[in-house]
């Protein structure tokens, strides 16, 4: 059945046209035209009262929502209720992630996502491992006790029972053979660098080999120096290389993301990090204010959502409202190989749609 959004300001992902109204049918965008032509349109109607509707957001890391630890307690249940608090916040499409944690509960991870692919489930990318593979000299909130180096069979394991499922795999670079990191990318898995202390030269000779994408800038890395320029050195210097960002303020000085947006322009994209309260199990995450710690007082997760990430963007850091949501839709689809089906308003992408209203609230549309 056709759906058109009418009386709305488009933001194709270009450009933002006014009066206007988007088809769609068969979870396909089939058209954009003025909303004066709505009238001859067939299907549902839907009036969106001047909202802007934009790509739906992508989040492509996330551990938890409404109430539930999908990293930690992996599920159906747990999946669902991490994709209920995306939509919420204007994402449509997500990555759930784990962190460093046993085989056991990755394997499980992986039998949710199957299970609630089967069951007819929308919304999940796939799913994200960051770690085990980590350096422990940038583990964060990691647990130490589970971190190791690869070995062929580790990697084998995770091409095997992950195949079709694990998406990105977060993993610190100058603790891998660069022959196992191209068996990952060559299954379809998409490797990120992060929680990692490599050096300038170490990081810039991976991204040269092929790993293209950063994990959360700033956090868990080996910084930027006079003398030591590290893996963040390496991230602005290198031109093929993209980055995920925290835009909560905590995790990420807003100045330092204004300075980010400068050097690396389209190369810098947001995710969210959010997590939710647990109290027990091998993972604490306690709820502050703006953010959450783990047992230890280390910063475990975000509270943020996606559309919370925009505004701050905008409102903090004077990143264009155009600009801040192909940070949050176009730029994480790049990243994750969908740039031809999402991120934009266009015939023949997919019509996974959100509506931001002049107070920040969204509504997410998506067949």
């Amino acid at each position: 059945m056709p759906v058109t959004y009418t009386n709305a300001r488009v933001f194709t992902g270009d450009g933002i046209l006014e009066e206007s109204a988007v088809t769609t049918d068969y979870g396909i965008v089939t058209s954009i035209l003025p909303a004066a032509a709505v009238e001859s349109q067939e299907g549902t109607v839907v009036d969106l009262q001047g909202a802007i509707l934009a790509p739906a957001m992508i989040d492509l890391q996330i551990y938890g929502g409404n109430g539930a630890v999908f990293s930690l307690y992996p599920s159906v249940a747990s999946l669902t209720a991490v994709v209920d608090y995306s939509k919420a916040g204007g994402a449509a499409l997500v990555m759930p992630t784990v962190a460093t944690i046993s085989p056991e509960i990755m394997l499980e991870a992986i039998h949710a996502v199957k299970a609630y692919w089967e069951q007819g489930g929308k919304g999940v990318a796939g799913l994200h491992l960051e770690g085990p593979f980590i350096n422990p000299a940038k583990k964060g909130a990691h647990l130490p006790q589970y971190i190791r180096k690869p070995a062929q069979e580790d990697i084998d394991w995770i091409i095997t029972h992950g195949k079709g499922i694990v998406k990105i795999m977060t993993l610190a670079p100058e603790c891998c053979d660069p022959i196992l990191i191209r068996q990952l990318q060559e299954a379809g898995i998409v490797v990120f660098a992060g929680h990692s202390n490599a050096t300038y030269d170490q990081a810039y000779i991976a991204f040269e080999q092929g790993i293209r994408h950063a994990t959360h800038l700033f956090n868990a890395m080996s910084p930027l120096e006079s003398r030591a320029p590290g893996i963040v050195g390496a991230i602005y210097d290198h031109p093929a290389v993209s980055a995920s960002i925290v835009a909560d303020g905590v995790h990420v000085d807003f100045a330092a993301i204004r300075i980010s947006k400068k050097i690396m322009g389209e190369r810098l994209f947001l995710i969210t990090d959010a997590v939710e309260e647990n109290k027990t199990g091998p993972y604490t995450y306690l709820r502050e204010q703006d953010r959450f710690v783990s047992a230890t007082g280390v910063l475990s997760g975000s509270r943020l959502t996606m559309i919370q990430a925009v505004r701050n963007c905008v409102e903090q850091v004077g990143i264009s409202l155009e600009e801040a949501l192909r940070m949050a839709s176009l730029y994480p689809a790049r990243a994750i190989g969908q740039a031809q089906q999402r991120g934009r308003i266009k015939p023949g992408y997919a019509a996974a749609l959100v509506a931001i209203r002049p107070n920040w609230e969204v509504t997410v549309y998506c067949e």
